[in-house]
C-alpha cells in the first residue's frame, strides 16, 4: 500500500501515555517509552511492559479513521515479569492502542486503563491474520513460542506446539474431539506435535487446554484457533 496521507488525529489532553494507575501498579515501559511513535516499513510491533507482580491485562486496538476495533489483531502473553502485546495492523494509518490492567490478586472485574499509545503505520505490506482467541486463564503468566498464527492457510500436516503454562499438570490440543497431549520438557514449558490437515477449511476449532487440579476431567481453555 502507499504511504499514509492521513493527518495526525487530535487526542484529548492527558490521553496519551501513562495513566495514574500505571505508577500505582508499579508498571514499567520496556520497549516503547514514547507514547506516540511511527512504524515506517512494517505493520507489526511488540510492546513490552515490566510488572512488579502478577497482573491480569487486556488491550484494545482502534483504527482512528474508522473507529473500528481490532481485538483479533492483538496477542497478549507473559514471560516472567514481562507482559508483551504483539500487534498486527491490517492497513496503514493511525491507530490508538489502549492497555488495561489490574493486579492478579484484585477480584474486581473492571480493569482500569493504565497506558495509551498513538501509532502511525506508514506502510502495511504484509498480510495479517487474526491471532488465537485468548481466554482469561491464558493471561495468568502463559507464553506461546509456536505457532503464533494458525489458520486454514497454515501448514497443518504437522504443527509444532510449544507453550509455557505455569502450574499446569497437563496440557493438550483438542480438535474435533481429538486430543493430543503435550509433553513437559523443562520448567513450565510443554511441547508436542499435532496433525490438523484433516480439519482444513472445515471451520474446526482448535483449542489449547490445561489441567491445573487433580480432577483429570477438568481442563481450562486457554487459546482457540479456527482452521
Amino acid at each position: 500500500m502507499s504511504s499514509s496521507v492521513e493527518s495526525r488525529p487530535e487526542v484529548p489532553e492527558g490521553y496519551l501515555g501513562q495513566q495514574p494507575k500505571f505508577a500505582e501498579f508499579k508498571l514499567e515501559c520496556i520497549s516503547h517509552t514514547n507514547a506516540e511513535f511511527t512504524i515506517p516499513n512494517d505493520n507489526e510491533v511488540e510492546i513490552k511492559i515490566r510488572t512488579s507482580g502478577p497482573i491480569k491485562s487486556t488491550a484494545n486496538l482502534i483504527q482512528v479513521r474508522t473507529e473500528k476495533e481490532f481485538p483479533e489483531y492483538v496477542f497478549t502473553q507473559t514471560q516472567g515479569d514481562i507482559v508483551s502485546f504483539v500487534i498486527s495492523f491490517p492497513e496503514h494509518g493511525w491507530y490508538k492502542f489502549q492497555i488495561f490492567a489490574l493486579p492478579a490478586s484484585d477480584e474486581s472485574k473492571s480493569l482500569p486503563n493504565v497506558i495509551n499509545y498513538l501509532i502511525e503505520v506508514k506502510r502495511a505490506l504484509k498480510a495479517v491474520y487474526p491471532f488465537a482467541k485468548q481466554y482469561a486463564p491464558w493471561r495468568e503468566g502463559c507464553y506461546l513460542y509456536s505457532p503464533l498464527i494458525l489458520n486454514s492457510s497454515s501448514r497443518l500436516h504437522t504443527v509444532n506446539f510449544k507453550v509455557l503454562v505455569p502450574r499446569a499438570k497437563d496440557v493438550a490440543i483438542v480438535a474435533a474431539g481429538e486430543w493430543t497431549h503435550l509433553t513437559k520438557t523443562s520448567g513450565d514449558v510443554w511441547e508436542g506435535k499435532a496433525t490438523l490437515d484433516q480439519h482444513r477449511n472445515k471451520n474446526v476449532k482448535v483449542t489449547l487446554n490445561a489441567r491445573f487440579g487433580d480432577d483429570e476431567s477438568k481442563y481450562a481453555t486457554l487459546l482457540e484457533w479456527v482452521v
